[in-house]
């Protein structure tokens, strides 16, 4: 029987940790990064309909760009590869800030993979459905699996993390976007060599412990273009209770590390009073 309506959420990827490894000889990086989400984000919902509609709504919607929606992109190479009508009425919910570095178009698009493989009742073979999301976006993939994640290459490698402890981020953003092309390509140190989280830490203590000796190496060529990344990472790292302040992805979102709700609260209070213009969200570490 066909579903009424599907609803997707579709979590903000955090990039707790980011190496570029290498280049490709077609220019793409290669990476190794610790990824996980956050208990907040966008929301898809699909219906059964004649034709394919999308309606976008939320505080964040008129910040998209013009031209093809990664949900509609999505949609087609689904419908396409597993022989089946082009219909579904799509409902996004934006919440995230665009070109944020927290992956919210991919999350979408997995979100939107994942509704209407249920609503259209198929069930294409797992690596057909990882190669199908990785031609939509090198985020798309991670997303789709929605879990504590190590990605490697150019978002392809994937495999399971270690669990994460109970944890609280602060997300910030300048509501700025910053172009993941332009940080690349303003990137001029060397490549690092691959260093993944091996174990389980035991607490959000032991996390930033862990995290504070890797890094994200695009926080430089980020704050080279956009200053406002420096100056929020600042702001995050002086608030009380704060273990660790970083970048998340490409930028220009930042976040910060607490152990509870109420510090992250408190926190996040803070920043929205400091700065009122930017996009500050507390929400819980999904581990």
């Amino acid at each position: 029987m066909t579903e009424r309506f599907v609803t997707v959420e579709a979590p903000a990827k955090v990039n707790l940790t980011l190496l570029v490894t290498g280049k490709r000889p077609d220019g793409y990086h290669l990476l190794d990064s610790l990824v996980a989400f956050a208990g907040i984000g966008d929301t898809i919902t699909a219906r059964p309909a004649d034709g394919l509609t999308l309606i976008v709504d939320g505080p964040t919607a008129a910040s998209l760009p013009e031209g093809e929606n990664i949900v509609i992109k999505a949609a087609r190479l689904l419908a396409e590869a597993a022989g089946v009508p082009l219909a579904a009425e799509i409902h996004l919910t934006k919440r995230l800030p665009v070109a944020a570095g927290i992956g919210g178009g991919s999350a979408d698009a997995a979100a939107t993979l994942n509704a209407l493989s249920r609503l259209w009742q198929i069930d294409l073979p797992p690596e057909q459905m990882r190669a199908l999301a990785l031609s939509i976006g090198a985020d798309v993939p991670v997303c789709l699996v929605g879990r504590p994640t190590r990605m490697e290459g150019v978002g392809e490698v994937l495999t399971p993390a270690p669990a994460l402890p109970p944890s609280w981020l602060v997300l910030v953003n300048p509501l700025v976007p910053l172009s993941t092309p332009s940080v690349f390509k303003a990137r001029t140190a060397s490549f690092s060599t691959p260093d993944p989280l091996t174990h389980a830490p035991a607490d959000a203590q032991a996390l930033a412990e862990a995290l504070t000796v890797r890094r994200n190496d695009l926080t430089a060529p980020a704050i080279a273009l956009l200053p406002l990344v420096g100056e929020m990472l600042a702001a995050i790292a002086a608030q009380p209770d704060c273990l660790l302040a970083r970048m998340s992805g490409s930028g220009a979102t930042c976040f910060g590390l607490f152990a509870d709700e109420a510090a992250a609260r408190t926190a996040a209070a803070a920043l929205s009073a400091h700065q009122p213009g930017w996009w500050v969200a507390p929400a819980p570490l999904l581990g």
